[in-house]
């Protein structure tokens, strides 16, 4: 009965998200620039949130330095831009690049380290970044005023530099990047990354190679993350390391929590939460780092899930009820048995 109705299920979400997609095109046309704007760095950070996502939500792994490689995007753009003339619609994918290649040089050493431990270090990579692109060893990033005069996207003719090109870009680059990640939590690599988040002994002992796993969500991740800083600092046309500090990093994790970790929808709606709440609650400004704190405490308590939270998530927590003896329902049950024989080991 529950393949029936997912597979019911299937097309009628087929057709919500048809009418979201719909109502984004015509939103730029309806909403005035400033509005047009505010979706814009919203989408930037969603892909940010979803970059995040993979790391913190799909494998389980505790990272508050997400804001560095969101700087390697950005400066990756401004300095060969601004110093060897390369056009930045060739450096979107070379951020992305550049950015994953250090998230791989910089991880690699720490990723055996678990929990608190790596929360830590990758608060002080982030830190690390930042002081090195105040300091300006090699005379390239400008110190702490930053990188000027960065050239809009051209593409052919067109040159992206109002508000609605910058839009469709972000929301072209945004539906494919969540087309493929839904494709990839279905994956072999997915399930992967899941089995490690719940119990990394345990998928080891599976035969999953967990070293190369974690590695290739940050690989991913940053590299997401560059690909977002190179949209930044092509709409700014001014970068600076006071754009990419520790709050940043805060924000980004705030996000992934608050939506749901681990769950693509709920990053969308925790960045909309984080991004677009505080422009229409701008009159409090003054009262916005209250509210904040009193909405997590909030959200802590009350709904620790998040906001939307994933389908696994919700699974996990009936598993969760059924040991402790709290209830158990069929439904419960026929799900975990069917999701015993989903893994990769039953395949």
């Amino acid at each position: 009965m529950e393949v029936v109705s997912e597979a019911k299920e299937f097309p009628r979400r087929r057709l919500i998200y048809g009418a979201l997609f719909l109502l984004l095109l015509i939103f730029p046309f309806k909403a005035g620039p400033y509005w047009t704007d505010v979706a814009t760095f919203f989408g930037i950070y969603v892909l940010l949130g979803l970059s995040l996502n993979i790391i913190v939500g799909e494998v389980g792994l505790f990272n508050m330095g997400h804001a560095a490689f969101y700087a390697l995007g950005a400066y990756t753009t401004g300095i060969l831009n601004t110093v060897w003339g390369i056009p930045t619609v060739w450096l979107l994918p070379v951020s992305g690049i550049v950015a994953g290649g250090f998230g791989y040089l910089l991880t690699r050493p720490i990723i055996h380290l678990r929990g608190d431990y790596l929360l830590i270090v990758t608060i002080g990579l982030n830190e690390i970044l930042r002081i090195t692109l105040i300091n300006d060893p090699w005379g390239l990033t400008g110190g702490p005023n930053g990188v000027l005069g960065i050239k809009r996207m051209r593409l052919g003719s067109l040159v992206i530099s109002r508000p609605i090109h910058f839009y469709f870009l972000v929301l072209i680059i945004t539906t494919l990047v969540v087309m493929a990640l839904l494709r990839l939590q279905r994956s072999r690599i997915g399930r992967a990354w899941n089995y490690i988040r719940e119990d990394e002994v345990a998928a080891e002992a599976m035969g999953i190679d967990v070293r190369s796993m974690k590695l290739l969500a940050f690989v991913l991740g940053a590299g997401l993350a560059g690909i977002a800083g190179s949209i930044y600092a092509t709409k700014m046309m001014i970068i600076s390391p006071e754009s990419f500090t520790f709050w940043e990093s805060i924000v980004l994790f705030t996000i992934v929590v608050l939506g749901g970790m681990g769950s693509i929808p709920g990053v969308i709606v925790g960045s909309a939460v984080m991004m677009i709440l505080p422009k229409l609650l701008r009159d409090f400004m003054q009262y916005r780092m209250l509210f904040f704190g009193a909405a997590m405490v909030v959200m802590m308590v009350f709904r620790p899930q998040g906001l939307w939270p994933s389908k696994r998530w919700q699974l996990e927590m009936g598993r969760e009820t059924e040991v402790k003896g709290i209830g158990t329902t069929p439904l419960a049950s026929n799900r975990r048995s069917q999701s015993i024989w989903r893994t990769p080991c039953g395949k």
